[in-house]
């Protein structure tokens, strides 16, 4: 470090493993996917919430219901790719990317809401049945696969890749799951009569996407905690860079993610003392701080900043976890 370093003896290490050309490419992406998919939605969505009031049917109410959720969370997702391609500032080191799961958060909550009123209506129906109109509602749930296919369709690319975008998938598909249940729903009860096959469906719909919008709430709210990434091993990491030729302690390891697919890490690693088979010149080294770098991104991450430590020094944050 220079200038102000209270430790001069002390060397960092920062890279990043991609270009910003890059997350503007796959912010891009999103940006048209997410806009083909919510101006889909939003043309039906008007013609589904009339109709499930004018046939009466749960069911349909209950596609209509993630119809509207559809399209809040599409046009929330596609606020929150555009705020992330905002430069980083003085206040907001990182930019704004970190809006993108905040926005995940936001739809999972939404959805998750959606999902236990429909369960309510359910219960309220089965206890007293209420006549359905099954030809608009056929009419309508065939309409609605249709748009929920295409919807799906658009945003089946960048769904990996992005909670955000994920989350408007999720709930595209289930609503597509939901048009295909309301269909069958209708054509039973046209030809038996079975009303309560209504609110079973609208009950089915809620129980399938409750538990996977739990999960989506879950990786949202771990992200926004700084929590390490899903699926990173960090007793593995913290061996591997212990191991490195040089390295006495790790401490202060910190792994998170400033939105998806894009983490970082920090890390102090204390030098061993120079003897026979350490020379004195190889410790501290830009040899190590390179294989540090090396280890981390062989874990996926990306923004990777390491300290070295002159032997025998003790970290100065207690927060660390240590195995």
């Amino acid at each position: 470090m220079t200038g102000s370093d209270p430790h001069p003896h002390e060397q960092h290490a920062h890279s990043h493993a991609h270009g910003s050309h890059d997350h503007n490419h796959g912010a891009g992406a999103s940006t048209r996917q997410l806009g083909l998919a919510l101006g889909l939605t939003s043309l039906f969505l008007v013609v589904e919430v009339a109709y499930a009031f004018i046939s009466g049917s749960l069911a349909l109410l209950s596609d209509a219901g993630h119809m509207l959720t559809d399209s809040a969370a599409l046009a929330l997702s596609l606020l929150a790719v555009k705020a992330g391609q905002r430069p980083a500032d003085r206040q907001r080191t990182f930019g704004y990317r970190r809006t993108e799961i905040l926005a995940a958060a936001i739809n999972a909550a939404a959805l998750l809401a959606v999902g236990i009123y429909i369960l309510y209506e359910a219960v309220q129906r089965l206890r007293e049945p209420v006549a359905v109109q099954t030809t608009p509602m056929l009419v309508v749930a065939v309409l609605g696969l249709a748009v929920n296919l295409l919807s799906a369709r658009i945003l089946a690319g960048g769904q990996e890749g992005s909670l955000n975008v994920r989350s408007a998938y999720l709930e595209v598909l289930s609503d597509l799951l939901g048009s295909a249940a309301v269909i069958a729903g209708a054509v039973l009860i046209m030809f038996t009569g079975w009303t309560w096959v209504d609110p079973l469906l609208g009950a089915g719909i809620g129980l399938w996407v409750l538990p996977r919008t739990w999960r989506l709430l879950g990786e949202s709210i771990n992200v926004l905690l700084e929590g390490a990434p899903a699926g990173l091993d960090l007793d593995a990491l913290r061996a591997e860079l212990g191991a490195l030729p040089g390295v006495a302690e790790v401490h202060d390891l910190h792994v998170w993610s400033i939105t998806s697919g894009e983490h970082s890490l920090t890390v102090h690693l204390v030098c061993q003392q120079a003897g026979a088979d350490l020379p004195a010149a190889s410790a501290p080294s830009a040899e190590l701080l390179s294989a540090a770098q090396e280890v981390a991104h062989s874990y996926g991450i990306d923004h990777v900043t390491v300290q070295l430590e002159p032997p025998g020094h003790h970290g100065e944050h207690a927060h660390d976890l240590h195995p």
